[in-house]
């Protein structure tokens, strides 16, 4: 049974090939909804649809894979009026791509991955929107979820350019859920440390110490993620928009290897 209305819808997902942008594109599929995914690399992209394919369970959806720079001129037109020839809509979009080529101190970016970080995570995810938009759920409808990270909420040694374009992102989701509704429904999810290639140099060397912080005990795996994503663009979030979810383990509350033993309420001090 489709509890969340997402059988025949059509999604597209940036950054699919790999990491959260796979498995979410698998969750959609099995939630029956055929997507489009993309990535820099056509063979990247065939070899990810044709791993969701492959399990050809009945009622799953079809999964192409694109050749598409998050940040190539004319990209998202093409890759959009490809999916309208495909599939006839465009019900989601996840805005997934990212980068984080400015690792280290902010004293020490130049202007070049400065930027390049700012594109794709940013204004990628502000084009692909807008062309979604202008080509279908401006008459239709639809729901896009962008892909942020509680580094946008929080500060944090050597990835102060990419936690400020994620923090710039979840303004952007709210800023656009303002302007497209009521037909467009516009959120972002903030995951913690994922066990992702992009996130390797934040878990890799020290996944143990990381889990005895987590007060949930673990990294996100991308399937954490992608259960989330489908949730915000399913009908069972329908008046949901403008909102970050954060996905992280319980990463925000603080510290869970710290020393937690109750102390002493003032009365007992007083007894």
């Amino acid at each position: 049974m489709d509890v969340h209305g997402l059988a025949g819808l059509t999604a597209i997902i940036t950054g699919g090939s790999r990491g959260i942008g796979l498995a979410t594109a698998d969750a959609f599929a099995a939630a029956g909804s055929n997507v489009v995914l993309t990535s820099r690399r056509l063979d990247s992209a065939l070899n990810a649809a044709d791993s969701i394919n492959a399990r050809a369970e009945p009622g799953r959806g079809v999964v192409v894979g694109m050749e598409a720079h998050a940040t190539t001129p004319g990209a998202a037109e093409l890759c959009v009026q490809r999916t309208l020839e495909e599939f006839g809509s465009v019900d989601i979009l996840v805005n997934n791509a990212g980068t984080n080529p400015a690792y280290g101190p902010l004293i020490e970016q130049d202007h070049l991955r400065f930027a390049k970080t700012f594109d794709v995570n940013v204004w990628a995810a502000v084009n692909w929107t807008s062309v979604v938009v202008r080509a279908w759920m401006g008459e239709h409808g639809g729901s896009v979820v962008n892909t942020a990270s509680i580094g946008g909420l929080s500060v944090e040694p050597d990835v102060g350019v990419y936690n400020a374009t994620k923090a710039a992102l979840i303004h952007l989701t709210r800023q656009q859920a303002f302007e497209l509704a009521p037909g467009v429904r516009v959120n972002a999810v903030a995951p913690g440390v994922v066990r992702t290639r992009l996130a390797e140099l934040l878990w890799s060397d020290h996944e143990e110490r990381l889990r005895s912080e987590i007060p949930l005990g673990r990294i996100g795996e991308p399937e954490d993620i992608a259960g989330l994503v489908t949730f915000l663009a399913s009908r069972a979030a329908s008046w949901i928009t403008g909102q970050t979810v954060v996905i992280d383990g319980g990463a925000l509350l603080g510290d869970a290897s710290a020393d937690r033993a109750p102390r002493a309420s003032t009365a007992e001090h007083r007894g």
